[in-house]
């Protein structure tokens, strides 16, 4: 099975099982950690922005223009940010390690 790395707000790492055809989103719910997701992964806010280890973002298919808009509403946008509901896990893909920002902005709450 491939693995991934989370690094956390904290800076601490975290290596998890990452199942084929799951989200980085959905990885990162069953392994308890805090990346929020509001809309649950309908590509509808930009709350489960992740940023990719540059050496890895080369390998991830490119970003849809759904994608795209919602990332210009990110909080701490990088040049390697991406929504976590939008990378699925493929073998190819083993060793992904991407970082949680630091914060997001829940255009969703009210």
């Amino acid at each position: 099975m491939p693995k991934m790395t989370f690094i956390d707000r904290d800076g601490n790492r975290h290596d998890v099982d990452a199942p084929v055809g799951l989200s980085v989103l959905e990885i990162a719910h069953r392994n308890q950690l805090d990346l929020e997701g509001a809309c649950e992964g309908s590509l509808a806010c930009s709350t489960c922005h992740v940023v990719v280890d540059p050496e890895d973002y080369e390998r991830l298919a490119d970003a849809s223009e759904d994608e795209e808009d919602m990332l210009d509403l990110a909080f701490g946008l990088t040049a390697t940010s991406r929504l976590g509901c939008q990378i699925i896990m493929t073998e190819e893909l083993d060793g992904l390690t991407v970082s949680l920002p630091t914060g997001s902005r829940n255009m969703m709450a009210g």
